[in-house]
């Protein structure tokens, strides 16, 4: 069947050409084709008849019967290639693409008569809220991040919390997170049947699983599951998923950059719902952020404390911003030393959960399982190391110190270098040096410096005597560092064979 639009291309070509294999020819179909809607249109009197289509063939009407009953014993599920197979079988002998139009057409009559009917569902503020998984999130650092993505049915709020599994404390940290971005708890929540909240269905009746139940009481929160693969029930979560999924994911089609690291991750989050959440609504012309504030009269009171049970142990962060669990020691970051952070092992990782007032649970660190005497530290969980003795820069404190370090870099190299060598009466030859640069300029006398340090000439009169060779015409090249790779140590390879 052909679309509207494309009859007309192929009434304007016969206009055109005034000649059905011409038309067919500048279209690209079957002049068989063009005739066909050059009848239609002249039955029609001079324009197209709504919902005007090719008549079906008169080969597959004898088998129209078969055709409807296949359909209904799949419920408008079966394939038209076996409907095919067994119209062949009956002694058909019209074409695939025939039969595909006529087992189409039989499904949708089917649907029409058979097909789901819904009435239109219209939140309550405050009532219901629904939460869901990505199926696939990004990948942070080598492993794959999971999104947690709620939806508030009233004001249609979004949120998107990124996780790093699917575990009970995941889900506890992305309920605690979710309810503090709305600002309050609705009455219901509706997620999937997942073992972290159903373990099994007795008689069609979802039994809870205990720790979640705890968690809905500790937050007012009844927490209701769907039917089991029925997406339809929990529409708007499946959504939000679809669209945290196309913006958030990276894939050729949104062109985003892979993330250097979980806090990047954490801020494209941020920045995708307060995108979502501030521009008009397809169905309420209004923010959801707009109407969020007017669903807070409807919502609970949120606890101050998130619940902690499943979070593991609590420990309190040292001074060297490490924990133990198990006589190990494993780092956290050096900004939580002194507060209290909840450590648990699982999977072989040790994994830490820090609770903050504002923003809720957040997982902070996570560790392979080690053994006493064995501490597993992170580099990134502390400060930049402070420079080395070697590598401090040296500091004026007198006038004679400022007016030696003004020379240039030369000068910070030879005073590293003399003191580290212990040469004798630094001040006096720094003195000849400042001397030196008010006649020679400071720029030879850097460059002459740097040369006494390569070489190790801290003697008296060694830097006027490296100055004067340094004017004339030969150069004194600077010696090179020989490579860490390369050795003048000869092989042993002769020795393989020794005692043999």
């Amino acid at each position: 069947m052909k679309k509207p639009e494309e009859a007309m291309q192929i009434l304007e070509a016969y206009d055109l050409t005034g000649s059905l294999r011409g038309a067919a020819a500048l279209v690209g179909c079957d002049h068989k084709t063009v005739a066909h809607w050059v009848r239609v249109r002249e039955e029609a009197g001079g324009g197209l008849a709504a919902g005007a289509s090719r008549p079906a063939s008169v080969m597959v009407e004898p088998f129209a019967g078969k055709i409807e009953e296949l359909v209904d014993r799949s419920h408008a599920h079966v394939r038209a290639d076996v409907v095919h197979g067994v119209l062949v079988g009956m002694g058909y002998d019209g074409s695939e693409r025939t039969t595909r139009r006529a087992v189409a057409a039989a499904k949708r009559r089917w649907r029409q008569r058979h097909g789901r009917r819904t009435r239109p569902w219209i939140p309550q503020p405050g009532l219901w809220m629904q939460w869901d998984w990505a199926g696939e999130g990004p990948i942070v650092a080598g492993a794959q991040a999971q999104l947690f993505c709620a939806w508030l049915a009233w004001s249609r709020f979004r949120v998107v919390v990124p996780l790093r599994d699917k575990t009970m404390s995941s889900v506890v940290i992305g309920l605690d997170r979710t309810l503090r971005h709305l600002g309050g708890v609705p009455t219901y929540g509706l997620t999937d049947n997942e073992k972290t909240v159903t373990v099994e269905h007795v008689c069609g009746i979802a039994v809870r699983n205990p720790t979640v139940v705890e968690v809905s009481r500790h937050y007012g929160l009844t927490i209701a599951t769907c039917e089991p693969g029925d997406p339809q029930t929990k529409g708007g979560s499946e959504a939000t998923v679809r669209i945290a999924q196309a913006d958030l994911v990276p894939t050729r089609h949104n062109l985003r950059e892979q993330y250097e690291d979980w806090a990047a991750l954490e801020r494209a989050c941020l920045e995708f719902m307060a995108d979502v959440n501030t521009r008009p609504h397809r169905a309420t012309r209004e923010p959801p952020l707009t109407l969020l504030g007017q669903e807070h009269e409807h919502l609970h009171r949120l606890p101050k404390l998130p619940h902690t049970l499943c979070f593991g142990q609590q420990r309190k962060v040292d001074r060297q911003a490490t924990v133990s669990l198990g006589d190990a020691v494993y780092s956290v970051p050096h900004e939580l030393i002194g507060e209290p952070v909840w450590v648990r092992a699982e999977a072989e990782q040790l994994i830490v959960v820090h609770v903050d007032q504002a923003q809720g649970p957040r997982e902070v660190a996570r560790h392979q399982l080690t053994t006493p005497g064995r501490p597993s530290i992170n580099d990134e969980h502390y400060p930049a190391r402070p420079a080395g003795a070697s590598e401090r820069k040296p500091r004026a404190r007198s006038q004679e110190e400022r007016e030696f370090l003004a020379i240039g870099q030369g000068a910070e190299r030879w005073l590293r270098r003399a003191a580290a060598e212990g040469a004798q009466r630094i001040r006096r030859k720094m003195a000849e040096a400042i001397d030196l640069a008010k006649l020679h300029g400071s720029e030879q006398v850097s460059e002459a410096l740097e040369r006494c340090a390569a070489y190790g000439r801290f003697g008296d009169g060694d830097l006027a005597r490296i100055l004067a060779h340094q004017q004339q015409a030969t150069v004194i090249p600077l010696p090179k560092r020989a490579p860490e790779d390369t050795s003048l140590q000869a092989s042993t390879r002769s020795w393989e064979g020794f005692g043999r």
